[in-house]
């Protein structure tokens, strides 16, 4: 099987940007509780324009991921492993139980409580990092597994952004959300033209995450609409598109992702930090992720090749299939984000935050060396 160019762009950039996040995710939480603890945390809170410069990240910056996260969906569907049906139908299976049985442990743990809100936390797969602990397991990994990983982590967040449009919107300002879509419009218009020019796709998009942001829906979602209203062409390296997702890589892997996971794990961890383990919110998630996310992926993807609506790939294994699944509870950035977006206390946000790196710390590890031990080499 032959990896496009683009293809291996982005997941060299996601597996050199998945350590990346590792190490600074590190060095962020010693700051944090090193002794310019105060003035560290306080710094990501400064106000900026009304704002602090966490949440510039948050709402502007990781606008410009899920325009990445967009431009790759749209090529996997157009040219990629999504273009066949029978293809797109095994990932997109396994997500949709990597989704539903996370959310439904959470669920368990916390329906008709204060914090049932955070159901979509542990649905979400971190790409950067999961494609860098696979990475890691060296050169035993099939194509075949590499591709499943990237497209069953792409439909992930794309099933997220539909989850934070849809549940983590809490009031809606019609007038805003109109000029938003109209402008989304104008630049599906452009496209049928066929107006390649990027600019003004890119400045479209600039006010129509102007309008989204202030129509109380979450402005990152507009990355994913501009995403297809660029113009994909016949994907190849000069269409605008492909252009505009070759620019894109290393800046997302090395800014914008290092950014995000700096300034949301500068997080104080108190004397009985541990307590909240024990609480019902925090307990959802680590379930979820480690125990949910495995055991959905796997659960339904064997039952739709069972049913006769998918198909394993030739040249793997369902172990493999258990291993990626592992990998796939990796939430960190997309379960952060979620987890901002589904509490308002500190604390509380804190506690999660918390659950979610050592939920996705522990998957990363086992996930590792299953597919060590369980990959021959090739």
């Amino acid at each position: 099987m032959k990896l496009s160019k683009l293809f291996k762009e982005f997941y060299e950039s996601e597996k050199a940007g998945g350590i990346i996040l590792l190490i600074v995710t590190i060095i962020s939480l010693l700051l944090a509780n090193s002794p310019i603890q105060s003035s560290y945390i306080g710094f990501w809170q400064f106000d900026v324009g009304g704002h602090s410069i966490t949440h510039w990240i948050n709402d502007g910056l990781m606008a410009i991921f899920f325009l990445l996260i967009g431009l790759e969906l749209e090529r996997e569907i157009y040219k990629g492993e999504l273009s066949d049906l029978k293809n797109a139908s095994f990932p997109l299976i396994g997500a949709m139980g990597g989704f539903l049985l996370p959310a439904a442990i959470f669920l368990l743990f916390n329906y008709g409580t204060a914090t049932q809100a955070g159901a979509g936390i542990p649905m979400a797969t971190d790409i950067a990092f999961a494609i860098g602990i696979l990475s890691l397991v060296g050169n035993k990994v099939p194509i075949s597994l590499k591709i499943f990983l990237t497209a069953l982590a792409v439909i992930d967040d794309l099933i997220a952004i539909i989850v934070i449009a849809i549940f983590y919107t809490k009031t809606i300002i019609w007038t805003n959300l109109l000029i938003a879509l109209a402008l989304f419009s104008i630049l599906l218009l452009l496209n049928r033209l066929k107006v390649k020019n990027l600019i003004p796709y890119l400045l479209g998009g600039i006010a129509m995450w102007y309008f989204m942001y202030n129509s109380g829906v979450h402005a990152t979602i507009t990355g994913v609409l501009l995403a297809f209203a660029i113009p994909f062409g016949n994907g190849d390296k000069n269409s605008t598109s492909y252009i505009l997702q070759h620019v894109l890589h290393k800046p997302v892997a090395f800014v914008i992702l290092p950014l995000f996971a700096i300034a949301n794990t500068c997080i104080a961890i108190g004397v009985d930090w541990q307590d909240g383990l024990g609480e019902a919110n925090s307990i959802g998630i680590i379930a979820g992720l480690i125990i949910g996310k495995p055991l959905g992926i796997f659960a339904f993807a064997f039952l739709g090749a069972s049913l006769g609506l998918c198909k394993l790939p030739e040249d793997l294994k369902w172990k493999n299939i258990i291993g990626v699944g592992l990998l796939g509870g990796i939430g960190f950035t997309m379960s952060i984000f979620i987890t901002i977006l589904a509490y308002d206390d500190a604390t509380l946000i804190n506690s999660s935050k918390i659950a979610v790196i050592i939920a996705s710390l522990t998957a990363g590890i086992i996930g590792f060396l299953f597919l060590k031990m369980t990959l021959k080499t090739r």
